[in-house]
């Protein structure tokens, strides 16, 4: 098996997160926390967009129509791809300015799961389920870093970090109606002397995680026990998604400087996107969040 990686960004991100592969579109979304943009690359034209925020972006999601699901600063947001406008669905109350919304996903069920983060590692943050109406349930409390969020192809386990904590949990999650049970611990990290950052999962189940403090990523099965490490492009590797036409590619955002002083690269090519061809895996669509449902 050789593997391949590719520089596919011409500018690099400060904090590059949250890749999502739109397959109606051929295009892989991303974002750039600290400089408040949505961005975008169709892979048949290596044409590059761009959607300025109105403030810190954590993560995004495909949903229903011409549109994405956002987690900025203060809340979660329905952002128009054709006017760039944000509006909120759901906005903390009252707004603290000690926490912001880092890290999410759409549960196969399509509501938007994203969990909020002290923004000095303190704490404070919550994991939030929010759907289509803006009605929302607080999952879990007590999260420093919200991280690694992902869901088991069939939906019935979510993965989620807290990154300080160098461990992935699994919940029993199923139809995603009621309150989360007790997790166990899918993935220990601290033998690869990282926190984890970003994750997917691919068409076998197994689960992929970014470990931004030492430059890898690493594939675990249903186990949870290490299938893989692979060697990044970069120093400081943050999220992963699968695209391409046939969902084989792996594509990774990086950081340059978090602007919180945490996560500095000294790789020249820090903040770039990266592309990783020859895995051998393919990943699988990510579910639409469903904008009418309740």
């Amino acid at each position: 098996m050789v593997l391949s990686a590719t520089r596919i960004s011409k500018v690099p991100d400060m904090l590059g997160e949250s890749p999502v592969w739109d397959p109606d579109k051929q295009r892989l979304y991303w974002v750039d926390g600290v400089r408040k943009l949505i961005r975008g690359y169709d892979q048949a034209t290596g044409e590059f967009h761009e959607w300025e925020m109105p403030s810190t972006i954590g993560s995004i999601g495909l949903a229903e129509g011409e549109k994405l699901v956002a987690g900025l600063s203060d809340g979660i947001y329905l952002v128009d791809l054709g006017t760039g406008r944000a509006d909120p669905l759901f906005k903390l109350d009252p707004p603290d300015p000690l926490v912001r919304f880092n890290d999410g996903k759409v549960d196969r069920q399509g509501r938007f799961v994203c969990g909020t983060m002290g923004v000095q590692a303190d704490p404070l943050g919550e994991l939030y389920r929010v759907s289509g109406k803006g009605a929302a349930q607080m999952l879990a409390n007590g999260i420093r870093i919200a991280n690694a969020l992902c869901f088991s192809p069939d939906g019935e386990t979510m993965y989620f970090a807290d990154s300080l904590d160098r461990s992935v949990r699994a919940y029993r999650y199923g139809s995603g109606s009621g309150p989360l049970e007790e997790p166990r611990i899918h993935v220990d990290t601290k033998p690869f002397n990282s926190g984890p950052d970003g994750a997917t999962i691919d068409s076998e189940g197994f689960i992929w995680v970014a470990l931004v403090q030492s430059g890898k990523i690493a594939r675990f099965d249903t186990e949870g026990l290490v299938d893989r490490v692979i060697e990044c492009p970069v120093d400081m590797p943050s999220c992963i998604a699968f695209g391409g036409p046939d969902m084989s590619t792996l594509y990774v955002t990086s950081i340059k400087d978090s602007g919180s002083g945490r996560a500095i690269s000294r790789h020249p090519a820090g903040g770039h996107l990266f592309a990783i061809e020859g895995l051998g895996v393919k990943g699988i669509p990510e579910t639409r969040f469903k904008i009418t449902a309740e």
